[in-house]
């Protein structure tokens, strides 16, 4: 599989050392340069994935250097670090075209997320672009599917894409929704301007407001620079706030601000800012029931619910598994350098009989993993040998009930913790993608591993 190729420019060599070292554990190709000029060089003669650049460079700055990338339409993401985040720089690097910024100093799992989302979308866009001309239909530049029951998913996209009302994207882990999200946004009238998405559940409880609305420097204990918050990053776009049901309550009802006054406060100011964002949310919870255990504001729930986008779960749109499979074998066929001609009747007839409790993501592993293993010009029933015949959802089994009964309370906690502990190892401690595998927002997966005494 090809290996997205950094480059990371910095005027400081332990920098510059200690994320070479960090995103090649990583499985990135990384390059390194120690200025704009010496980084430029590079982009003239390699082709780049992600600059991951500092911002206060000798002579040329980072934003000097994404300037003129621009202007001679080289394209590859630019994440901006910068140890000096005034408002106005940052912006500014977003209205130029960075992808994200950081703040120095800057956590290792903080710059990894954002690397990574980064390259995903750009991995994504990439694809969409050389299925436009038209081998296989993608609505609205990035959802597959054209069963019945995505229609009127379709339709709501089409009916909202233009307008400034909130969305509320629900459905079960893995349905998609930050591509509705994407779709929404990119199809309309806020197209060219900022899409920015944070998964709520995956920063620390501490850290959510300061991320949002920004802070001031000297606000609290360790907030030595201002910050650009993500409403201020996403001026004139979109933001898109996936497992919202995770912003804790004192958040919730600075956002309810943001949507009624479209005014936000950052940490430390005295003096309200102008936020003109469209908002997005997304949750895989039941939020009616969190607004009955007061777990969360009823008030922002229908504010936020203006309009909800039901996904559909893939058990219930099984036309699209092939269309799906299909999709995801080509796209996999390219980077794993295999010439894939097609997949066969019997193992799409498997595909399709089985409900998949990971929705869309799992079916995109499945695929990526019959396709890195196979050894033929096409996938067969053969190259899906450890996948059960029928899902568990839909497989009937007779339980011997012991007649003493049983404590169903300890055999859940065990079986957490037994697979708390194997998505612990299946990633070599990386906590984040842990609960990516699990399923399970960040802040759950933290709560988890303390209770049962594995953190």
């Amino acid at each position: 599989m090809k290996r997205a190729r950094l480059l990371i420019i910095d005027d400081e060599l332990s920098i510059r050392e200690l994320l070479e070292i960090l995103f090649t554990q990583d499985g990135y190709d990384v390059k390194t340069a120690g200025s704009a000029e010496e980084g430029f060089d590079i982009v003239k003669d390699q082709k780049i994935d992600l600059i991951l650049s500092d911002l206060n460079l000798p002579n040329m700055s980072g934003l000097d250097l994404l300037r003129l990338l621009k202007k001679q339409k080289r394209t590859c993401d630019f994440i901006m670090m910068t140890a000096y985040g005034s408002t106005e720089n940052a912006v500014e690097a977003m209205k130029e075209g960075a992808s994200n910024y950081v703040l120095k100093p800057f956590s290792n799992e903080e710059l990894r997320l954002v690397v990574q989302r980064a390259l995903g979308v750009q991995a994504l866009e990439q694809e969409n672009r050389k299925l436009k001309a038209g081998q296989r239909k993608l609505h609205f530049g990035y959802l597959i599917g054209s069963s019945r029951k995505m229609l009127p998913v379709y339709s709501l996209i089409r009916k909202v894409k233009d307008s400034k009302i909130n969305c509320m994207i629900v459905g079960e882990s893995g349905t998609g929704k930050e591509m509705v999200a994407r779709s929404i946004h990119h199809a309309g009238e806020r197209g060219e301007k900022p899409f920015v998405a944070i998964n709520c559940g995956a920063i620390p409880e501490n850290l959510v407001e300061s991320e949002l609305f920004g802070h001031k420097k000297g606000s609290f204990t360790g907030a030595i620079r201002n910050k650009v918050g993500l409403i201020k990053a996403a001026h004139g776009g979109t933001l898109f706030l996936d497992e919202v049901d995770a912003l804790p309550l004192n958040v919730q009802v600075k956002l309810l601000r943001v949507l009624q006054e479209k005014r936000f406060l950052p940490v430390g100011e005295v003096i309200e800012e102008e936020a003109d964002v469209r908002i997005v949310a997304a949750s895989n919870s039941d939020l009616e029931s969190l607004v009955r255990q007061s777990k969360f504001r009823e008030d922002l729930y229908y504010r936020l619910n203006v309009v909800e986008i039901s996904l559909p779960p893939l058990r219930e749109r099984a036309e699209d598994v092939v269309e799906l499979s299909r999709f995801f074998m080509e796209r996999y066929s390219r980077e794993y350098g295999k010439s894939l001609l097609g997949i066969s009747p019997d193992a799409l007839a498997q595909l399709r009989s089985l409900s998949f409790p990971g929705n869309v993501r799992e079916l995109q592993n499945l695929i990526e993993r019959a396709v890195a293993l196979s050894v033929g010009n096409v996938l067969q029933k053969s190259d899906f040998p450890n996948y059960p015949q029928q899902s568990l959802w839909n497989r009937e089994e007779t339980i011997q009930f012991p007649i003493e009964g049983v404590n169903l309370d300890v055999m859940m906690d065990e079986l957490e913790k037994k697979w708390l502990k194997a998505a612990i190892l299946k990633t070599k401690g990386k906590k984040i993608k842990a609960a990516e595998l699990l399923g399970v927002s960040f802040r759950s997966f933290r709560y988890r591993l303390t209770k049962h005494g594995l953190d």
